[in-house]
């Protein structure tokens, strides 16, 4: 019953805009609707081979039942007869059945077998390293939900599970009746139907996204085999933070992949940045490389926009953006959206500081952002607000060249790598030293922290916000939030 409903996606995105029933800590679990996802997914397993097992003794307990080998009783209800009226309780009718061909000749059995079956492929397929190195796989694999689903449904249809009907004259009769089994009603399509139902309404929807046009505004190769796609589709509104599905039928029909929009909700496109990692992305950049000189580039499909943590930076007084290599593109929308909203004459801002950690390995990869970050900047400057937005970008991979040529630039005005007057760090931060700062600097403040990076990252600052987090209501408190889709 709960397996589909954290897949829901405009479901979950409908619950999260209604602000009259989700507050701030609804939107936070909400964002946890993979693991949720996951745990459920991880329960049915369990119970599976609990199910499974304990169903195997019971076809060689009603195996021996059948042949005499335990108690009179036993061997007796074995021995009711089935005349077709719901009589008898033990489903081996034959002394020459095994509890192999009770197994694999009853709907039970056989709808038993293919939906654990899709189950396993399913859950094996789904494992990181297929998930990341192999995403083709895990994605067709897991389209046998439907065959688990449907197969769950008829799974109780054979009504192999039988009890005893007890007749309204029960106790008033002078002698023991012949006692009469039937089997219960399959009740699995009670629990499923309602989560299937919207998960149908919720596929029908994408299908109607599919069929929309889009049209490229502008295609940009950017260094480090990085793809800038402007995109423009009618009625299309997007929040800061929010992510899209892309489809390109060029490519696949069926496969769709998630990337967060890097444009701003003022502008009139939005935008994705798509980094080589994996085969759908480099078929992408190699058609779009081929284009001439102003063409259009294949047919793109678009679902979305779905909303992600990143929507609530605006809620808190103080937030803290932390982005690694391309995990950067949640805090671009952002970034942008700031810059929109001080061209303002009268910005209405909750939020009266940000602090952006950038970290990189390559210095190619500061030129995606480095104009948005240089305006930011004199736009803060202008308006007497250097202080709002403090970014450091951390260049953890470098050589002795580099280090040279630091030495040699490192009393010029801007930055050599990124043209900014805040100079690039090298190296990782030290992030009890980051909070400890913020803390002090923000002394009654709520503070959001703000996650888009490797796993390993988002623990270590979960920790941090939990270890720098005062008692003290009235003092700062960090709150961690985490890009997860």
């Amino acid at each position: 019953m709960l397996i589909l409903l954290p897949v829901c996606r405009n479901l979950l995105s409908l619950i999260r805009g209604s602000v009259m029933c989700c507050g701030r800590s609804v939107r936070k679990q909400l964002d946890k609707n993979l693991t949720f996802h996951k745990l459920v997914a991880y329960m049915i397993c369990l119970m599976t081979a609990v199910h499974t097992i304990a169903h195997l003794f019971n076809a060689e307990w009603y195996n021996n039942s059948r042949q005499g080998r335990y108690d009179t009783l036993s061997t007796v209800l074995s021995s009711l007869e089935d005349t077709g009226n719901g009589t008898y309780l033990n489903p081996v009718r034959s002394n020459s059945t095994t509890p192999t061909h009770l197994v694999f000749t009853t709907i039970a059995g056989l709808t038993g077998v293919v939906i654990t079956l899709a189950l396993i492929v399913i859950v094996t397929s789904s494992m990181e390293v297929i998930r990341r190195s192999y995403f083709e796989i895990f994605w067709y694999t897991h389209h046998l939900f439907i065959i688990f689903f449907a197969g769950l449904v008829f799974h109780g249809a054979g009504r192999i599970v039988r009890g005893q009907d007890r007749p309204l004259d029960w106790g008033k009769i002078p002698e023991c009746p012949i006692p009469r089994f039937e089997g219960g009603c399959p009740q699995t399509w009670l629990y499923v139907i309602g989560p299937m139902v919207l998960y149908l309404c919720e596929r029908v929807l994408r299908f109607i996204r599919y069929r929309q046009a889009v049209r490229y505004k502008k295609i940009v190769i950017r260094p480090s085999e990085v793809l800038e796609l402007q995109l423009m589709k009618e009625g299309f509104k997007m929040e800061v933070g929010q992510y899209v599905f892309l489809n390109c039928p060029a490519i696949s029909r069926l496969e769709w992949h998630p990337f967060t929009m890097t444009s701003a909700p003022e502008e009139d496109f939005f935008s994705v940045h798509i980094r080589s990692a994996g085969d759908w992305t480099r078929n992408l950049i190699n058609v779009l490389e081929r284009l001439p000189e102003g063409a259009q580039g294949p047919k793109m499909a678009v679902d979305g926009p779905y909303g992600t943590a990143s929507e609530d930076v605006f809620d808190y007084e103080v937030s803290i953006l932390v982005g690694c290599g391309i995990g950067v593109t949640p805090f671009a929308s952002i970034l942008k959206s700031v810059w929109y909203k001080f061209k303002e004459s009268n910005p209405k801002l909750q939020t009266r500081k940000i602090y952006f950690y950038w970290l990189c390995r390559e210095t190619h990869a500061f030129e995606w952002f480095a104009d948005l970050l240089q305006g930011l900047e004199k736009e803060m400057e202008e308006r007497g607000m250097a202080n709002f937005l403090t970014f450091k970008l951390c260049l953890t991979g470098w050589d002795q060249s580099h280090v040279n040529h630091i030495i040699l630039n490192f009393d010029k005005d801007t930055d050599i790598v990124t043209g900014l007057k805040q100079k690039t760090h090298y190296g990782r931060p030290d992030w009890d030293k980051e909070f400890e700062q913020i803390r002090k600097e923000n002394p009654t403040s709520v503070v959001g922290t703000f996650v888009c990076g490797p796993q390993q990252l988002a623990k270590t600052l979960e920790k941090k916000c939990a270890k720098f987090s005062d008692l003290d209501p009235r003092k700062t408190k960090f709150y961690f939030n985490k890009e997860n889709f």
